[in-house]
């Protein structure tokens, strides 16, 4: 298939094309949709917003590109101010990002910053707090993988990195977050299928996605009484900055998923949307499986 700068057609099978880490959505092709829901004749539809987040404020990690920014922009659409963190390199697709969420008439703060270091953590929080004048919804969703086929030559320093990056900072940024939040507020992990099919080529990005999935019920057993929910969400193959940064040539040609092709953005970010609002009040300590139909036990 062929394809052109801005250009999306459902059913897509992405080419074969590589960028340096972290990955810049602004570089990709095609660009992935954030606003917009692929149709089942292969065209697209805008996203429809009914103002299930009006006046709610967010923190997104990771929410400069991907799956962050179609939370932010969905976020947007819905009501709810946001204050995004992101890697300094990743600037542009920030920017964009703040563009789009103010276009649809919402706040945007931006905040580059390292996550892997736990006083970052605490300073992001607090600065959002003051930003946004409170704090409803944490999405944790900032993330690193590097495809490595064997453990013999996965290295020390990738696992700790992978970990340092997935991980730790959910757990860092939700107790900072939660001394700020009152009943009827929600935290929402990004977590994978990853940890439920045991993907071997990402063996440490796997085995922190399925520290995300127990870290989502454990604490969502300790906050629910308080009327705080906490879910996960647990995308299949996703056309997001990762996988051109991240991937070979061999596992982008297989990047698919049972719907005939991998899901876009737009399509994840409406399950951030459903757990944050009241829509699914009687649910936490849940993982949604937004996989493009792989049917997975948990």
């Amino acid at each position: 298939m062929s394809s052109s700068k801005g250009q999306f057609e459902s059913g897509f099978q992405p080419e074969v094309q590589h960028q340096p880490v972290p990955g810049l959505e602004k570089n990709m092709d095609p660009q992935p949709l954030y606003d917009q829901l692929p149709t089942a004749d292969g065209g697209k539809q805008p996203y429809r917003a009914a103002g299930k987040l009006e006046g709610k404020k967010a923190i997104v990690s990771g929410g400069d590109s991907g799956i962050g920014r179609a939370i932010c922009v969905l976020y947007a659409m819905e009501g709810a101010d946001v204050f995004i963190a992101y890697l300094p390199q990743e600037e542009d697709d920030a920017q964009e990002t703040k563009k789009l969420v103010e276009q649809n008439g919402r706040k945007c703060y931006l905040h580059a910053t390292d996550l892997t270091d736990r006083g970052n953590c605490e300073k992001l929080v607090a600065e959002a707090v003051k930003q946004l004048g409170g704090l409803d919804i944490l999405v944790n969703n900032a993330a690193y993988q590097m495809v490595v086929d064997d453990i013999k030559d996965l290295k020390e320093e990738q696992w700790i990195h992978t970990f340092n990056t997935n991980i730790h900072p959910y757990f860092y940024l939700a107790k900072y977050s939660l001394p700020h939040m009152k009943a009827g507020s929600t935290i929402i992990n990004n977590a994978s299928i990853n940890a439920y099919i045991g993907r071997p080529d990402l063996l440490d990005y796997t085995s922190t996605k399925g520290a995300i999935v127990a870290f989502t019920r454990g604490l969502s057993n300790q906050y629910v009484g308080r009327g705080i929910r906490v879910n996960a969400v647990a995308p299949g193959p996703v056309w997001t900055p990762l996988i051109p940064a991240t991937m070979g040539d061999e596992q982008i040609k297989q990047f698919t998923a049972p719907i005939g092709r991998p899901s876009q953005p737009s399509e994840i970010a409406t399950c951030f949307v459903f757990l944050a609002s009241a829509d699914s009040s009687s649910i936490s300590g849940q993982t949604i499986h937004a996989n493009g139909g792989t049917i997975v036990n948990g």
